[in-house]
């Protein structure tokens, strides 16, 4: 007993001692003032994307172990398309939004490798966001790249009026207009996500106001100064049906105007049917398959993406139990070295017990990865 609680101690000690080494290093490279625009410039791999992430690894440095939350994700976002983020809670998808923003809770939260490349249109340059100092980030947080976030009560400052922030979040990108230009244009966005009394809305605080009124501010204030992506993390959680189609519909058409990219995260597989061009499905911090809507909805390959389409309300049938996937997601620390799906699957092979396996194409657009589409190459459009 004394020997297990001996290297139970051991092994926290020495974790701490780890944890305190990336402390150390982070701090290192953020007391540096000046960084030149050469180290932090890119080049992209397509033109034609508006972000590519390559590689990327997020981890949290915890007092128990290392959580790593993201494990090399590599997927790009195209300039006007809409890419659906899919996947159990848990699963990476916030906290790859996050790492696109930088606004990771530091420093047990750090990028630990990989690039996240941003085509920088108004500059006409390639830039890395992981390598982006701090001070042009929050150039580019709202007015460029904005974000949709999940919680509204905590999102909003409970101390500002609805007015006093959006005008912040406006007069931030737009230093040369006028105060007045610049409640007017508060208003407007009001009134473009359904807010009926937004003159009176503008001059209230979150608390006297509903969730769904809350979100829509959000919304408003993620839309304000027409970024070129817009990250939205379960933008219609807290609205009812007609109103999540108003805002599904407003997003639409902002994205036609500006020739906007999304980046939708969401639970809901019907607004990923609806809205997305393309589809990645994450599960453990990883991508296990990506692909057009059609590939992902019609020619769904790998077990855990079978599984979340069978998990889908159905109101046609009547009297079955609903499906759920069986067992339990991986703790985060210490992942095995194979598939992470594999104690839940039910189609399990020999290969299976080897390493986890690659993302492999079966089509021009369509990756999986899991063995038994090892040889499908071709047969996916038959």
């Amino acid at each position: 007993m004394q020997e297990k609680e001996l290297t139970t101690k051991q092994r926290l000690r020495s974790i701490k001692k780890f944890n305190a080494r990336k402390y150390r290093e982070l701090k290192r490279l953020r007391r540096r003032r000046s960084v030149p625009v050469s180290e932090y410039t890119t080049q992209m791999a397509d033109p034609n994307n508006l972000l590519e992430i390559d590689d990327l690894h997020t981890y949290f440095y915890t007092d128990i172990g290392t959580v790593k939350a993201i494990d090399g994700v590599t997927f790009q976002i195209p300039r006007g398309k809409t890419v659906g983020v899919v996947g159990e809670s848990g699963c990476g998808k916030s906290v790859t939004s996050l790492s696109i923003m930088r606004i990771l809770q530091e420093p047990q939260g750090q990028i630990a490798s990989g690039a996240i490349r941003y085509n920088q249109l108004a500059q006409n340059r390639a830039i890395d966001l992981v390598k982006t100092p701090l001070k042009e980030m929050q150039k580019i947080r709202g007015g460029e790249i904005s974000m949709i976030f999940q919680e509204p009560m905590t999102t909003l400052n409970p101390v500002f009026t609805i007015g006093k922030q959006l005008d912040e979040a406006i007069a931030l990108h737009s230093k040369k207009m006028p105060k007045k230009e610049v409640a007017a244009r508060s208003v407007e966005m009001l009134k473009l996500v359904g807010i009926a009394n937004s003159e009176g809305v503008y001059k209230m605080y979150p608390h006297e106001l509903s969730g769904g009124m809350r979100q829509r501010v959000v919304i408003a204030m993620a839309l304000a100064c027409n970024p070129n992506l817009i990250i939205a993390d379960e933008p219609t959680t807290a609205l009812d049906v007609t109103v999540q189609a108003q805002i599904l519909d407003l997003l639409r058409s902002l994205k036609e105007k500006i020739n906007a990219s999304i980046m939708l995260i969401t639970h809901d597989l019907g607004v990923v049917a609806e809205m997305a061009d393309l589809v990645v499905v994450m599960y453990a911090g990883r991508i296990v398959e990506q692909g057009t809507v059609q590939d992902i909805f019609h020619r769904p390959m790998h077990p855990y993406t079978i599984g979340l389409m069978k998990s889908r309300p159905n109101f046609v049938e009547s009297g079955d139990r609903l499906y759920s996937i069986p067992g339990n997601v991986p703790s985060p620390i210490d992942l095995p070295n194979y598939c992470f799906f594999r104690n839940r699957c039910s189609q399990c092979i020999a290969a299976c017990d080897g390493a986890y396996p690659p993302l492999m194409a079966v089509s021009d657009t369509h990756k999986v990865a899991c063995y038994l589409c090892e040889n499908a190459q071709g047969k996916d459009g038959e």
